[in-house]
């Protein structure tokens, strides 16, 4: 889109979708290491845009390619506390050969805007850009100074992105207290006279370890009783197939009263087969937030077929409730047993903040001006976002990038998913809201 087009009243609106596909056409795949194409190319899209509407966006660079940009937009009252709004560029790999269209194409069909990162989240991302966009060409300054920050590696615990930023550039975050990002504002369809918009007010905290056995070497023709990867593998089954116990925290409680009141029946958090099936896609994100979770995800041992290895690896993604850290861990350790070492890879802490204040007034006011069946209500992510490095300056956050979905579409199955997608009119709906909450925050 030319500067011609935005000086002729271009809107927010308008060119969301065009912001949204150019995004999810840079490749920003993330490894889990520095093999991908970084966000470098995001980082300076971005950047343009916000400087071509008077802003003066700062790149850093963690390392090579790895690039988020930061810019600060001055409010009508820079005394207030200054908002947050954060959101990631990089994006987790796609194999092509799986999509219906390329998962790098931003193509748009069937009313959706397709790719990887459609929902998670360059969406957000160009909801922002958008409305940030749209707001200083015509004049209109927030009511307090807004943070935009557009960062590398989320998908791999953000060391070089938000983390990077905390501890190497915290000045950039002076003043702010509260914050935005993905992962909230979804729309749960109850009924024709009742959504309920879903707040991202807590998120588990993660433990990505690493398991190890060591044994003893030898042929494989041999009667082996101490063979490293068939005492893993026990463990590992062990540990796959646990349950672990139900733990309510107060953000479940708030999100199971509310739902319990949509659906007019009470709901009990030790009794909720029933009740996930009746949520469809939400189901996955609500299921995994009632207890701990542990699932094995790699395993690595040996090297030829007729020699037993003296050391089998394996890796876990583990992620704890708020407030059950301790527990969760004493669990591991008692099902993994004795013979097998645990390390962190990677390890981070749970959030939990109340459903209250102004800017929750903000969100519930700004999605019922644009959809009167709206309802606003906190729930708990079960995986983990930037908020976690931002929480160590002080600042209190909130998953919110408002989309209105339609009831069939599997919105929790499109993270990390086959065939990501968002609605064009869910998107311009975002943009609205957006705009209605940066006012009244």
């Amino acid at each position: 889109m030319s500067d011609t087009d935005t000086a002729q009243g271009v809107t927010g609106q308008d060119e969301v979708v065009d912001l949204c596909r150019e995004l999810i056409r840079i490749d920003t795949s993330n490894y889990g290491d520095h093999s991908g194409p970084g966000e470098r190319q995001a980082a300076e899209y971005v950047a343009e845009k916000l400087a071509e509407v008077g802003l003066e966006p700062q790149i850093f660079e963690s390392h090579r390619g790895r690039a988020s940009t930061v810019a600060r937009i001055e409010g009508e009252d820079p005394s207030r506390p200054a908002l947050l709004i954060h959101g990631h560029t990089d994006v987790v790999p796609a194999n092509a050969a799986d999509w219906t269209h390329d998962p790098f194409s931003g193509e748009i069909a069937d009313g959706c805007v397709w790719g990887r990162g459609a929902v998670d989240m360059k969406d957000m991302d160009a909801m922002t850009l958008a409305v940030v966009r749209d707001r200083l060409r015509s004049g209109r300054r927030p009511p307090r100074d807004i943070v935009l920050a557009f960062l590398a590696d989320e998908e791999a615990g953000g060391t070089y992105g938000a983390r990077f930023l905390v501890d190497k550039h915290p000045g950039l975050f002076d003043g702010v207290t509260e914050a935005i990002s993905e992962v909230g504002g979804f729309s749960f369809t109850v009924n024709e006279q009742r959504r309920l918009y879903l707040i991202q007010t807590a998120e588990k905290g993660m433990h990505w370890m690493k398991l190890t056995v060591a044994g003893t070497a030898g042929h494989g023709s041999m009667i082996h009783r101490d063979n490293a990867i068939t005492e893993l593998s026990e463990a590992v089954a062990r540990l796959g197939r646990h349950t672990f116990p139900v733990r309510v925290t107060r953000t479940t409680r708030a999100f199971l009263d509310e739902l319990g009141d949509a659906l007019g029946t009470e709901l009990d958090p030790e009794n909720m087969e029933g009740t996930l099936a009746k949520l469809g896609g939400i189901a996955k994100l609500i299921g995994a937030t009632l207890s701990n979770t542990a699932n094995p995800t790699q395993l690595n041992a040996g090297y030829k077929v007729n020699v037993i290895p003296g050391e089998a690896t394996a890796h876990v993604d583990g992620r704890f409730l708020p407030g059950f850290e301790e527990e969760f861990l004493a669990d591991i350790d008692r099902i993994l047993g004795p013979d097998v070492r645990r390390e962190d890879v990677h390890a981070d802490k749970a959030l939990e903040t109340s459903f209250d204040g102004t800017l929750v007034a903000a969100m519930q006011s700004a999605l019922l001006a644009e959809d009167p069946a709206a309802k606003a209500i906190p729930y708990m992510l079960s995986g983990g976002t930037d908020a976690k490095s931002f929480d160590d300056l002080g600042i209190r956050g909130f998953g919110f990038a408002p989309l209105k979905l339609p009831p069939e579409l599997d919105f929790a199955g499109m993270f990390h998913g086959v065939d990501e997608r968002v609605p064009v009119d869910a998107l311009q709906f975002g943009v609205r809201v957006l705009d209605r909450f940066i006012d009244a925050s």
